[in-house]
Order: C-alpha cells, then structure tokens, then sequence
C-alpha cells in the first residue's frame, strides 16, 4: 500500500457528480475511521486473517485519496487498539510486521507527501509497541513533522480508556513535581494532557464494517 496513491482517482460520472456536489456545503474538517472488519471479510472469502488486514490497508489508501481529492484538512485511522493485543501471537506478529512494512513506505514516499503536505501523526500507547516499530513510526513522524496541507493521524496501540488514563497520571505527575495545582485542573488541562491535543474535534466517524457497537 502507497500512503499517496501514484494515480488519480478513476472516477464514474455519478462519483464524480458526488465530489461536485459534497463540495458545494461544508466540508467535514475532520473524519475518522475505525478499521474495523477486516478478519470478517477474510473469513467470507476464504481467506487468511493476514489477508484481510492487507486489504484493509489498500482499502485506506483508497480511503486517503478520497478525502484529499474531497479537500477534508484531517483524517484519523483507527488502526490497531491496545484489545487487539489479546488476540493470537501470530496475528499480532502479523499485524506488527504489516505496520512496520507501511510506515517504512513513508520514508520511500517523502517526495510525493511533501508535494500533497501531509503531516502523519501516531497516537497512542507507543511504549507497548516492539522496538523496530517504534522506531520507524518515529522516524515517519520526524520526516512529515513540517507539512501542513492535511493531517493523518494513525491510532495505534491505542484506546480512550488508555488515552484519559495517561492524562490523569501526566497532571498527577504535575502536581508532584510543583509545577501545577489544584486549581490548574480543568477541561482545558485535560485536553492539553490527551494523546490527541493537537487534533481539532472530530466531525464524523465511520466504521468500516457496518457494525452498530456506538
């Protein structure tokens, strides 16, 4: 999978029709996706769990291209949640070599990400990822860092329990080192203290599969 896809959209005439019109109102400054399903549709056809998470991951690039052809400024991926670490060795291993393969594409790709100026952020509980991914998941952070065009942010070894779990213990820090007080507490700290504080709010969600869990 390209993070940019080398071609255009090949786009019907209704598809087309659609951008003109969704272009005409306002457009969502921010939309995010939980990928989700991809081990159901592997299983309907066949198919290994690993080839479903591939094809999930052609199916975002796919994705990206829509919402930078739309002009949508942000997208967040759901990508991989601190649950998925329950499930088998193996496909956790499948899942981490996948995620080291397409950052790694970042690095090959830096011409074509510094021409659309997407930044790409990760969020999440990164310390419970393997060292190698850590590493090339920074050095993709690092690379894009100045681009301003359009944001995605991949989330990763990540859930919102963890996410307000880890603001809580970087305000308790705050208050044990003297550098904030009681009174220092509120919403706009707690943001400031989230994974996610660089991100404007999220205008939609959509997930991937069609199952009603919200």
């Amino acid at each position: 999978m390209s993070w940019i896809r080398n071609e255009e959209l090949k786009l019907s005439f209704f598809e087309n029709l659609a951008i003109k019109i969704i272009k005409q109102g306002p457009i969502p400054k921010h939309i995010a996706f939980i990928m989700d399903g991809n081990r159901r549709w592997a299983t309907k056809f066949n198919l290994n769990k690993s080839e479903g998470h591939k094809f999930g991951f052609e199916k975002l690039s796919e994705a990206l291209q829509w919402c930078l052809e739309i002009g949508i400024q942000e997208v967040t991926v759901y990508a991989f949640s601190i649950e998925n670490f329950k499930r088998s060795q193996d496909e956790i291993d499948t899942l981490m070599g996948l995620a080291k393969e397409k950052f790694a594409k970042v690095l090959e790709e830096k011409d074509k990400l510094h021409e659309k100026g997407v930044k790409i952020r990760v969020v999440g509980n990164l310390d419970m990822l393997p060292n190698d991914v850590q590493k090339v998941v920074a050095d993709a952070m690092l690379l894009t860092k100045d681009n301003s065009k359009s944001i995605l942010n991949v989330a990763f070894a990540y859930t919102s329990r963890d996410e307000i779990t880890n603001s809580i213990k970087t305000i308790v820090e705050g208050v044990e080192n003297n550098e904030l007080i009681s009174e220092d507490l509120d919403n706009v700290l707690i943001d400031e203290c989230m994974y996610t504080n660089q991100s404007s709010p999220v205008d939609l969600l959509v997930r991937t599969s069609g199952e009603m869990r919200l």
